[in-house]
């Protein structure tokens, strides 16, 4: 057993860490695309965020998406699923860093590569919000009724962006191969995905308090 202010110092970190899994999201596509123009002088944006591997940016993009698949990986939510899903998105990650898109071209084996672990990771986000956050007592505060909207709302979001790009790739990008629409679909899912995280990270909507069981798990949702 562990004292309730321990338990409750280990509950902040774990929402701080949250939040700063939320704050990447959010940021990463234009702290790219303003990193790439003013330090490199390069054009903004590019076709889509993987594109900034090839840039002055490209160590802030595997950054980040290490930071985020690092914890993704060590994310423990309320059951296996949670856990499931975080472990395979953070895996997916992971390869979206180290597996880079095909910089012009037919897609090649890492290119393949690169484009299934982005469907996968955007699709797991989307479970996140959808199912996974939304998930609770049987009888939510108001608060935790109000967060559920934003985490179906950034799910959705999340959904239809990852849609609207296999729609594109599949039949609309021999018609429009210069659009930037790609880039600014996956700047959307990212925001959500940061927003979503945020919320869960006790940064938006909180609830007063939170408890903590005798073992010291957390019991925030």
């Amino acid at each position: 057993m562990i004292s309730f202010s321990r338990a409750n110092r280990q509950i902040y970190s774990y929402l701080a860490l949250r939040r700063t899994v939320g704050w990447i999201g959010i940021l990463l596509p234009f702290v790219l695309m303003g990193g790439s123009h003013f330090l490199f002088g390069e054009e903004v944006p590019l076709f889509d965020i993987s594109m900034y591997y090839y840039s002055g940016m490209r160590d802030v993009f595997v950054g980040a998406m290490c930071a985020v698949g690092l914890f993704l990986l060590f994310y423990r939510g309320y059951d296996r699923w949670d856990n499931l899903a975080a472990d395979v998105a953070g895996i997916c990650a992971f390869v979206i860093a180290w597996f880079p898109a095909t910089k012009t071209g037919p897609q090649d084996w890492a290119g393949q590569i690169h484009f299934g672990a982005a469907g996968v990771f955007f699709a797991v986000l989307a479970l996140f919000s959808l199912f996974l956050f939304t998930r609770g007592e049987k009888d939510p505060t108001p608060r935790k009724i109000q967060r559920n909207v934003i985490y179906i709302v950034c799910g959705t979001i999340l959904l239809l962006a990852a849609l609207g790009m296999f729609v594109y790739f599949l039949f609309l990008q021999k018609q429009f191969p210069h659009t930037r629409f790609v880039f600014w679909a996956e700047t959307l899912a990212l925001v959500s995905f940061g927003v979503s995280w945020l919320t869960k990270g006790g940064s938006l909507l909180p609830d007063k308090t939170a408890f903590v069981t005798l073992q010291g798990d957390t019991g925030i949702v």
